[in-house]
């Protein structure tokens, strides 16, 4: 423990209080993952008293105060009492004879309310968190649970991070909370998606959605994937749901970049809005996925970046498919459309690879990022210019296309 965490909690027990280390860090000490972010709880202390002791401390928060000390966080022990709809409308009161139990109690899950007494290195776990993390389970701590909606994105999102299931007295929970899901931030919600999007096996943030039946709330184009049966032949994994989620865990295999993680979860949305009856085909789905991208993108409020990289693998990920399939013509009118893009060649082969190998099998693979790469930095305007003597325009524009399909005959 650092010197200056221990001489703090000293100060704060002589004066007749207790600092305990919560949250995060204790239940990721637990588990034996590395935790750099420290959140401590002072019990015992009113603000004054805290802020007579500790002047130098930072103090931050509208409706509650949250004090920075040696790039560390210490707050009051406190309890939240619902006073409307929505994430933020809360009543919170903090004074010296709350308790860690009562600041432990209004946490999110079980292995969140877990404490460690700063001097002593007692554990305190009135809910049973350890258990819970030898178990694997994500359980609401209590049916407090239910007074924020955001808790919905963030059990499963710890679902997600590590690789737990969440029981289900919770997944109906959170299914409570349904109807005050739209009262959240989008930038919540992304924000909450993104990080489960950095985790190995991000499917798990959208499987335990599906299963508490609250998946269409802010994700209506994932959701619609379930049920769109694809052809057997090449989709033994079943419908364009579980292709989605196998592509988009395979994208964590090969990628760390989180936007190509994303263009891989929506490369087939056009595959929700195929009619019925044209099942298993999705004709055109390439197509009609571009403007499911958009409606999602703008629903979280995505950053633009994120959209542009949707749109890209939603409409290239068929043609990337079978680049070699195409005439030179075709593949060079490809690597054009897609090199400048925000996701790139590099990133729509990951996509492709993703798509094609969901499940694992396929040795092969289509790789033509770095021969885009050499054919668009062989032939350039520069080189077109001085060769061929033509200025900008139409011609070069032409002559720079002609000029690439030559070469990449030479290397294919």
């Amino acid at each position: 423990m650092d010197n200056d965490i221990l001489n703090i909690a000293k100060k704060i027990e002589k004066n007749g209080g207790c600092l305990y280390l919560v949250g995060g860090a204790v239940r990721d000490e637990l588990l034996g993952i590395d935790n750099y972010d420290e959140d401590y709880c002072v019990e015992g202390l009113s603000e004054d008293e805290f802020t007579n002791l500790f002047p130098e401390a930072f103090s931050r928060g509208k409706f509650f105060k949250v004090f920075d000390m040696c790039e560390k966080e210490f707050a009051l022990a406190r309890t939240e009492r619902k006073r409307g709809k929505g994430h933020k409308e809360f009543e919170i009161t903090s004074n010296k004879n709350i308790t860690i139990y009562e600041d432990l109690k209004r946490r999110d899950l079980t292995i969140n309310s877990i404490a460690k007494n700063v001097l002593t290195g007692e554990i305190i776990d009135p809910f049973d968190g350890r258990g819970d993390l030898e178990k694997k389970v994500i359980r609401a701590t209590s049916e407090s649970f239910a007074e924020d909606p955001l808790r919905v994105y963030r059990a499963a999102r710890f679902a997600c991070k590590l690789d737990f299931e969440i029981e289900e007295n919770t997944l109906n929970l959170m299914n409570s909370l349904k109807d005050e899901l739209n009262d959240l931030s989008a930038e919540r919600v992304f924000e909450e998606m993104r990080k489960a999007l950095s985790y190995n096996k991000p499917s798990i943030f959208f499987n335990m959605l599906k299963k508490a039946d609250v998946l269409d709330v802010h994700f209506k184009e994932i959701y619609k994937l379930i049920g769109a049966l694809q052809p057997e032949k090449y989709h033994p994994e079943g419908d364009s749901y579980n292709h989605t989620m196998l592509a988009l865990d395979m994208s964590a295999k090969l990628t760390d970049d989180e936007k190509i993680r994303f263009a891989a979860l929506v490369h087939d949305l056009g595959k929700g809005v195929t009619p019925r009856e044209m099942y298993p085909h999705h004709y055109g789905h390439d197509i009609n996925g571009v403007n499911e991208v958009v409606k999602l993108g703008n629903r979280l409020k995505m950053p633009n970046e994120w959209i542009v990289c949707g749109k890209v693998a939603a409409k290239e990920h068929m043609k990337g498919g079978i680049f070699y399939q195409m005439t030179p013509s075709k593949q060079v009118d490809l690597i054009e459309r897609v090199y400048r893009t925000k996701l790139g060649l590099k990133g729509l082969e990951i996509v492709v690879e993703a798509d094609r190998n969901c499940r694992g099998n396929i040795k092969e693979k289509i790789e033509f990022a770095n021969l885009g790469e050499e054919i668009m930095t062989e032939i350039n305007g520069d080189l077109i210019k001085e060769k061929f003597k033509i200025e900008e325009g139409q011609k070069l524009k032409q002559k720079l296309h002609e000029q690439r399909i030559e070469l990449i005959k030479t290397k294919i």
